[in-house]
């Protein structure tokens, strides 16, 4: 398939490389880690934040920062309708095949290899479009539309001859085995690697052997939604099967095998996909924040709506994470920070949170640190507040969190995992200890079944397209796109930034909000946060805030351009 063909059907630039995604903001939890906050319900969420950061208070070991190498063979993009509307995202493999149909550019090729092979075969550019099972027929039929009758372009289905695969654990998707093709996922990494497998030699393997394994293994099929009907009695086995099997085997002493990780964790990490982004706009669904889209390639189908809302329009609703809880539940500590902050501004809130007066610069150079009270300002944690200061820490209107942070509130709110167990006092008796203990295993028993009733509550009635409804004046906030994560009531939700607190000025997000979702009558409350890989987000636009040194440089660049 050429790129020139592609090019006019896609949002991203085949002719230039793609960019690595952006670098992640600090996670609020890490943040938190190890720092005094004031008030009880600030408790257990320390808790979280220290397991979070990996040690006791954050005075962990810390590890090294690895860096994360992508490459250009595999690249994000969207197709969009005549209208400006996505059909579907998509992921990009491109390889070299030789006219036997294998992959000469891959990680298995050496150099005198791909040498020899490009001197003495005819070579093809391909590029295997990785796009999610519920928009694949969509994709296709859109594809043969825009294919010229006399055109040498060649379209095929290979859904059910090749298989893709997602690995987590690992920064590194070098050295791949011979017949697969690996990329960390350019959206960002916390999607992890991505893996295809496309040669022939994977499915070379006895059907005996191949058509009695079982599911253990490794790793998550990015596909683990479908099933395959496959018995003791039919012989054959389909070559997506006998890949599928190959790729859990040679897994198998590497990484643990974990059906639909890969379903709960890109809605943890807040990335819809497929068709709960059909009908709606590129930037409503955040896809120029995962490399997907190019405002510099020039025209492509649908490109008019996508380049006037990012250089003219205001973006009004974006998809964010959104956590349903009950009213009753207590508000986990960055959200009550979110609150703080919204409702009081950056310096109340930061006041109202940390009980702290003056700025970092004021502490430092000596300023007065007379609170009026009688007490020094520095004794009352001014140390800490210069330490957030040295960190660059400012909590965000909404809490920033990571896949693995949103994991931890869930499982706490749902009595996944207990608390941290307080140490033993050895002067307090084996009775007393043996009474607490049996109250916290009581308190965690009834943890669990109020977040299991919750988790079918939302379940029933979070459908997509279903409506979240502000129960302070019956409007409707947002539209619902994804049903949630299995295991938790996380779910993806198309909101309105303003309701948000992140869109003008006029409206707040508040901590004690209730909201109805659909026909229901029953109350709940949402906590929405926003993914490490968003961007600080301008309030009068709805998009990524520019500062004045980038946007003349951009500017310049496009005036180069043109």
């Amino acid at each position: 398939m050429p790129p020139t063909y592609l090019q006019g059907l896609v949002t991203s630039d085949l002719f230039s490389e793609p960019r690595a995604p952006r670098e992640e903001a600090e996670d609020s939890l890490n943040a938190l880690a190890g720092l005094p906050l004031h008030g009880a319900e600030g408790a257990v969420e320390a808790g979280v934040a220290a397991a979070h950061a990996g040690g006791s208070g954050g005075s962990g070991p810390v590890e090294e920062e690895v860096p994360v190498r992508f490459t250009s063979k595999m690249r994000s993009t969207c197709f969009l309708d005549h209208r400006g509307r996505i059909l579907t995202d998509a992921l990009l493999w491109k390889r070299t095949i030789d006219s036997n149909g294998s992959t000469i550019n891959d990680n298995t090729t050496t150099s005198s290899d791909t040498t020899a092979t490009t001197a003495n075969a005819k070579t093809t550019t391909e590029y295997l479009i990785d796009v999610p099972s519920s928009t694949a027929d969509l994709l296709f039929a859109h594809l043969k539309q825009h294919k010229l009758r006399r055109s040498k372009i060649k379209l095929e289905d290979k859904s059910e001859q090749l298989s893709v695969h997602a690995v987590y654990g690992t920064l590194n998707a070098e050295g791949a085995p011979k017949g697969y093709l690996a990329a960390m996922d350019p959206r960002h990494p916390s999607l992890g690697m991505r893996v295809l497998s496309v040669g022939d030699e994977v499915i070379a393997q006895d059907d005996d052997d191949l058509g009695t394994t079982t599911s253990a293994g490794d790793v998550s099929d990015e596909n683990d939604d479908t099933t395959n009907n496959t018995t003791t009695s039919t012989p054959t086995v389909s070559e997506r099967t006998k890949r599928t099997t190959h790729f859990t085997k040679l897994m198998n002493n590497f990484f643990p095998h974990h059906p639909g990780t890969y379903s709960v964790l890109r809605r943890l990490s807040g990335i819809a996909e497929g068709s709960e982004l059909t009908t709606r706009t590129a930037l409503e669904c955040n896809q120029e924040f995962l490399n997907a889209i190019s405002f510099t390639k020039g025209c492509y189908l649908g490109q008019e709506l996508t380049a006037r809302s990012q250089f003219v329009g205001v973006v009004r609703k974006r998809i964010v994470p959104v956590m349903i809880c009950e009213t009753e539940m207590e508000v986990p500590r960055p959200w009550v920070m979110a609150g703080m902050i919204q409702e009081l501004g950056e310096e109340g809130g930061m006041e109202k949170i940390f009980g702290l007066t003056g700025t970092k610069e004021e502490d430092d150079s000596g300023g007065d640190t007379n609170r009026g009270d009688g007490k020094d300002a520095t004794e009352n944690g001014a140390g800490e507040k210069k330490k957030l200061g040295f960190k660059g820490y400012v909590p965000p209107p909404l809490p920033k969190m990571s896949a693995s942070g949103a994991g931890s509130i869930v499982s706490m709110m749902m009595g996944s995992v207990s608390a941290p167990t307080p140490q033993n006092n050895p002067q307090d008796g084996d009775h007393e200890v043996d009474l607490e203990a049996k109250e916290r295993e009581l308190e965690l028993q009834n943890l669990r079944a109020s977040g299991e009733k919750l988790q079918q509550e939302i379940a029933e009635l979070a459908i997509p397209g279903t409506s979240i409804i502000d129960k302070k004046d019956g409007k409707t906030i947002g539209k619902i796109i994804s049903t949630p994560a299995p295991g938790t009531t996380v779910l993806l939700a198309q909101m309105r930034l303003d309701r948000l607190g992140l869109l003008g000025n006029k409206e707040k997000w508040s901590r004690t909000n209730k909201i109805l979702i659909g026909d229901g009558t029953k109350e709940y409350r949402y906590l929405p946060y926003l993914p490490l890989w968003w961007p600080e987000i301008d309030p009068e636009t709805g998009k990524e805030r520019v500062v004045e040194e980038e946007k003349k440089k951009s500017d310049e660049d496009e005036l180069d351009d043109l």
